[in-house]
């Protein structure tokens, strides 16, 4: 039985297996069943959709499912993920279902569910849904939607995110929003402008096939020529569910999560809000963020890739903050799931104490210079089995000498190795780089 849901639920392309509309519908009336059994009652559910041209039928074919099974639902329309995280909890719903593909083009969907904490659904409910997709499917169907209380849910969500940042004075500060054309396109601007912004929001005309095209987190080119065009203090790019955010300096210089990182951590320490004194990042966040970090005598734990693997060592340590470079950025305290209008609020906070601007804000953190050097390998063996490898790791690593960092890996879905080096000088890490990745070439290759 291949396995479906993968870190952040299941991701496809829309009308084709597991996103078609059979298989959705089974997606609801299993989950609506495994409920019905844990709670001994009628189960609640809440869906919630990005703007893509797919998005609504899937979310019908879901209803129809979680219906046939005697569940209640109920449509919070095109809603930004953390949206729909927040109205599970606080309108006490059972299950939040997330219908969207986040930064992928608009011919993919996805489906990913929330338990009421903000949590994804356990993997034994993930495994139970796919037993049911492959054994005991349902016949395609579709349902109307129960849309009574949109307008109630994205109201309760705005008013949840403008109440922890009550003092918060954005007037005078002009704002380029970046909404991707997706959920954040019709509840970003309002937001920035509650707190007194002028909002300048580009891409935020969705047509259902324009999500995420040339604009958003991915592509910053056309933001980063905004800010400059219109004198702006600050541009804050979302992708299409607006579950992470990266931002543009009035410089017009990126500030990526890695930079989010360092500015929350010295604003949340300097208020007594970072008392683990540890920062949750993952393998791929920069070694001149953890060098930074130190000199403030934070520690910076890494984890695997995925925001998943970031909020359990969250839970786990009990850190206050943690995140990924790519701008998911978590702050446990206040939501279990990476929200880039939240994250953007934050970092408006800090930036107008810590001098102002976003570039004084981020200052104390150098990116160091990196390279990437990918080989072909006919196998994976264990890097530290093969001595050759082993002991050319360690001259790498004792010639960084504590200032620079390797990451030695393979590919999860070819044969390759990865040769990952950071480091102060690009022409020092190119070399150590180029001669690890030949040894590596001579021993698997």
């Amino acid at each position: 039985m291949k396995k479906l849901f993968g870190t952040d639920g299941i991701r496809g392309r829309a009308g084709e297996f597991p996103l078609d509309e059979q298989t959705i519908t089974t997606i609801g009336r299993s989950l609506a069943e495994l409920c019905r059994e844990r709670l001994d009652r009628t189960p609640r559910f809440v869906t919630g959709r990005d703007t893509r041209e797919s998005g609504e039928w899937i979310e019908k074919a879901f209803h129809a499912g979680a219906l046939s099974a005697g569940a209640e639902v109920c449509s919070a329309g095109v809603i930004t993920t953390p949206g729909v995280a927040f109205v599970t909890g606080h309108a006490n719903f059972d299950g939040g279902i997330v219908i969207s593909a986040s930064h992928n083009p608009f011919d993919d969907n996805g489906l990913k569910v929330f338990n009421p904490s903000g949590k994804k659904a356990h993997e034994g409910t993930e495994r139970a849904i796919e037993k049911d997709i492959y054994e005991k499917p349902s016949t395609a169907s579709s349902a109307d939607l129960d849309v009574s209380r949109i307008e109630e849910f994205r109201e309760s969500y705005l008013r949840h995110l403008e109440s922890g940042f009550t003092g918060l004075d954005l007037g005078g500060k002009r704002i380029v929003v970046d909404c991707a054309n997706g959920a954040s396109s019709h509840l970003a601007p309002s937001l920035f402008e509650h707190f007194g912004a002028e909002v300048v929001a580009i891409h935020n005309s969705p047509d259902g096939r324009n999500i995420n095209r040339d604009c958003g987190s991915l592509h910053l080119e056309k933001l980063q020529a905004k800010v400059a065009e219109e004198n702006a203090d600050l541009g804050v790019a979302f992708d299409g569910d607006a579950d992470r955010s990266l931002f543009v300096n009035e410089l017009g210089e990126l500030v990526d999560g890695d930079a989010v990182l360092w500015v929350m951590a010295r604003y949340l320490k300097a208020h007594g809000g970072l008392q683990s004194n540890k920062v949750i990042a993952t393998v791929m966040s920069n070694v001149g963020l953890e060098l930074a970090l130190k000199g403030e005598a934070i520690e910076l734990v890494r984890t695997s890739v995925g925001d998943k693997y970031v909020l359990d060592e969250l839970l786990t340590s009990g850190a206050e903050l943690g995140g990924e470079q790519s701008g998911h950025i978590i702050f446990p305290r206040k939501s279990l799931v990476g929200d880039g209008m939240l994250t953007a609020l934050y970092l408006l906070q800090a930036v107008n104490e810590l001098g102002g601007s976003l570039s004084k804000a981020a200052e104390g953190f150098a990116r160091y210079p990196q390279v990437l050097i990918n080989v072909n390998v006919r196998e994976k063996r264990p890097f530290d089995e093969v001595e050759a490898i082993h002991a050319a790791s360690a001259e790498v690593e004792h010639k960084l000498n504590g200032s620079g960092r390797l990451l030695l890996r393979y590919s999860g879905t070819e044969n390759l190795a990865r040769v990952m080096i950071e480091g102060k000088d690009q022409a020092e890490i190119d070399s150590l780089a180029g001669n690890l990745a030949d040894v590596i070439r001579q021993e698997l290759a």
